[in-house]
């Protein structure tokens, strides 16, 4: 059973417009790691030949951007968090054909 998405405020500098900060709850974070489809690793080298944009690549980047998110968020609420200031991203290699995604911010309390 998936957990309910949680929609919090998110910014990527150090507050969110419009908004005071009334308490810092600390860091929180989200990471997930995917590994390439060995048939869509084949195609993308083939495209990698002639160029353009590996789409099913963009695909496995934004399912994992969102996964990550919505686990950063999760903590987040969980914390009692309504909003995440100084989001960031990070990548990392972790075997061979595998990759994380790794998010990470600061949870806020805002009005």
């Amino acid at each position: 059973m998936q957990p309910q998405p949680v929609a919090l405020l998110m910014s990527n500098v150090e507050t969110i417009p419009g908004k005071t900060i009334v308490n810092s709850l600390g860091l929180v974070s989200g990471s997930t790691v995917r590994a390439k489809h060995l048939g869509k690793d084949i195609f993308a080298g083939l495209k990698n030949l002639v160029g353009g944009e590996l789409k099913a690549y963009t695909e496995l980047l934004n399912e994992s951007r969102n996964e990550a998110l919505q686990r950063m968020m999760m903590e987040a609420h969980q914390r009692g968090a309504n909003g995440i200031v100084n989001v960031r991203f990070a990548t990392s290699s972790v075997a061979a054909g595998a990759s994380e995604l790794f998010v990470y911010g600061t949870a806020v309390v805002v009005e």
